[in-house]
């Protein structure tokens, strides 16, 4: 069975890998999310928001390789996938909201309304060469309309004080208390929890590593 690596350090992308039999072994990256932005941003000043996920996931995914590599992971090796997501609503992007009053704001903008929700993948093949390891490392983007109900403030206020809403990209989920806020999508819905399932299902055949190979009981 071939290891998956998950460098990060969401409940929910982790919930998903395994609901989907892929139980990874997870290394969560120490990278500068607004470091790295300002860095492609300054080299890429329009940087889209679907790229924008992508270079952070492309960071958290080659930093958790390279202390693999560098033997500070312990025995774990594998193949690295680093995620970010990012809700963008009238051109302007949103990640997690900073407080209570901010979520407010925000969903007082989003209700009875429509953004995309983009997440990034990136894998990493850290795994050693001996066990068919090829340093290969690739990307995309996972990028679904989310239709949102339109909640009166009341409603507003009792979601935020669940404090949900402060601790995920978008300041909503669909799994979980905010999914009655959501109407409708289109896309794939795993790329809204965090995890595109298909996406990166095609992205491991792109380097001739099956999906089945992942999962319990039906790899070598």
């Amino acid at each position: 069975m071939t290891r998956l690596v998950l460098a990060s350090q969401s409940p929910a992308r982790l919930s998903t890998l395994r609901s989907a039999g892929v139980d990874p072994a997870v290394l969560v990256s120490g990278v500068d999310e607004d470091a790295v932005l300002a860095a492609a941003r300054e080299r890429y000043p329009d940087l889209p928001p679907s790229d924008a996920v992508l270079v952070l996931a492309q960071a958290k995914a080659e930093e958790v390789a390279r202390r693999i590599e560098e033997g500070d992971a312990g025995d774990t090796d594998g193949l690295v996938l680093g995620c970010d997501s990012m809700l963008e609503i009238d051109g302007e992007v949103v990640g997690k909201p900073a407080d209570a009053d901010e979520a407010r704001e925000r969903w007082r903008t989003m209700r009875g309304r429509s953004g995309v929700l983009h997440s990034g993948h990136w894998v990493v093949d850290a795994r050693d060469p001996d066990d068919g390891g090829t340093g290969a490392t690739l990307g995309a983007t996972s990028s679904t309309t989310v239709w949102f109900a339109d909640l009166d403030d009341e409603e507003i206020d009792a979601y935020v004080a669940t404090g949900e809403p402060l601790h995920v990209a978008g300041a909503f989920t669909i799994d979980g208390l905010g999914g009655p806020y959501v109407e409708r999508l289109e896309g794939d819905h795993h790329g809204v929890v965090g995890v595109s399932l298909p996406l990166l299902r095609a992205l491991l055949a792109e380097i001739d590593v099956p999906w089945h190979t992942l999962c319990h009981g039906t790899g070598a």
